[in-house]
């Protein structure tokens, strides 16, 4: 799931008031700096390279392997972060369907409205067939066609799991119930969750643009300033330093205490709490980072909770242990919590949400650091880590960072954060 796409329903309204929730547009390679940019400010992305075409076909390679062992036919998947992930097609949804079926032998076929043929084409990475269709005629057709003509005429056919319902209808309906359908989503996690060396270096350099970003803000913000002004700066700086912006959330006072922003009016001041939870993208990877400070001088709770949090953060990093379920993680920060007087679980005062969340082409993505989540964690898993506290009516601390996991423990993309007073 697209970070973007959850913030934008949740508080997008809210932008002028005391959340700021800032967006842009994911193109298809890292944006250039504007020229004359911000002061001091020179591209960091000039040298990132993206996914190669080898790699894209080894990712098909690798899901074709798992539909033969499963007797799966194939895998539609209509756009959508899966379908960037092994075909390059990067393409928005409508009620148009463009989608891809990727069967477990022979090339690919995509299927899109004839008009939008060409600018498929442009991201279109690894061979296939493109099968146009026109306003009066059925993409489902097209794709059941595509279906039979690479021998699969009966039997299991898989849907990545996000897949809207009417696709899946659309194509059960066109085929008169000649497949069986059955979920992808473990068929693609088993190729995704894993990333590859290509993949974290783009990560890693998402995460240094993000992090100088929001050096850049922190340095130049000042009394008066609204959420908006603040994330508009934010993204300013991203573009200059060659990222593409994501989202630039920003909670200022007591709009802090909710994780994803308030509806009630504030302004910078001297005193004020400052939570910022950004991102860009480099070549499509994301980054998510979190940091959180005072204007002027913290008071003591400020400061006990700010560190309590940053502890916090370190317990989840001392509990990832290859083969550990990613759950536990959530679990050993919870208690800590409680043992600080937060809570329990999930309640207020304390963290009500999960402790990290996966995070690759989606800002949001399997497996999460949830209570119950039995995924046991191997090397390549990325994950974000942000065990925030929430006072109401107060304010709230949330600290984040993203890392990946090695066969020697955790790695990190970015250093956390040092103290409230070195808070970036």
């Amino acid at each position: 799931m697209r970070r973007r796409d959850f913030l934008t329903g949740a508080v997008a309204a809210t932008a002028a008031a005391s959340t700021a929730l800032v967006m842009a547009g994911r193109p298809a390679q890292a944006a250039p700096a504007k020229p004359g940019g911000l002061a001091g400010l020179t591209s960091m992305t000039t040298g990132a390279k993206p996914i190669s075409v080898q790699e894209r076909l080894a990712r098909i390679a690798r899901l074709q392997q798992l539909m033969v062992d499963q007797k799966i036919g194939a895998l539609i998947l209509e756009s959508g972060s899966s379908l960037d992930y092994f075909t390059g097609i990067q393409w928005h949804r409508s009620e148009r369907t463009t989608a891809a079926v990727i069967p477990a032998r022979g090339d690919i076929v995509v299927v899109t409205p004839a008009f939008e043929e060409p600018s498929i084409r442009e991201t279109l990475a690894v061979a296939g067939d493109v099968r146009p269709w026109n306003e009066h005629e059925s993409p489902f057709a097209r794709l059941v066609g595509a279906l039979r003509d690479r021998g699969v005429t009966s039997g299991a056919i898989a849907f990545e799991a996000t897949t809207r319902l009417f696709i899946v209808d659309g194509v059960r309906d066109a085929s008169a119930g000649a497949y069986r359908v059955v979920s992808g989503d473990a068929l693609v996690k088993a190729v995704r969750l894993i990333k590859s060396p290509a993949e974290l270096a783009l990560m890693q350099t998402a995460n240094d643009v993000t992090l100088a970003a929001l050096r850049y803000v922190h340095g130049n913000v000042h009394a008066g300033m609204r959420p908006n002004d603040i994330a508009t700066l934010m993204n300013d700086a991203t573009e200059a330093l060659g990222g593409a912006p994501e989202f630039a959330l920003v909670l200022i006072n007591e709009a802090s205490a909710y994780p994803h922003g308030s509806h009630q009016p504030q302004t910078l001041h001297e005193g004020s709490v400052i939570l910022m939870d950004v991102g860009c993208n480099v070549h499509g990877y994301q980054s998510d980072i979190s940091r959180t400070w005072v204007m002027g001088q913290p008071t003591a709770k400020q400061r006990k909770v700010w560190d309590t949090v940053k502890r916090g953060q370190e317990i989840a990093l001392s509990t990832a242990r290859l083969g550990t379920p990613v759950g536990a993680i959530d679990d050993a920060v919870r208690a800590y919590y409680e043992k600080e007087g937060w809570g329990p679980g999930y309640h207020l005062p304390g963290l009500p949400h999960r402790t990290g969340h996966g995070i690759g082409l989606d800002g949001h993505e399997p497996p999460y650091l949830v209570h119950g989540d039995a995924t046991p964690l191997a090397a390549g898993m990325c994950f974000s880590d942000e065990p925030g506290i929430y006072i109401p009516g107060e304010f709230g601390i949330r600290l984040e960072d993203c890392w990946h996991m090695t066969d020697a423990g955790p790695k990190l993309f970015t250093e956390l954060a040092k103290s409230i007073d070195d808070p970036i």
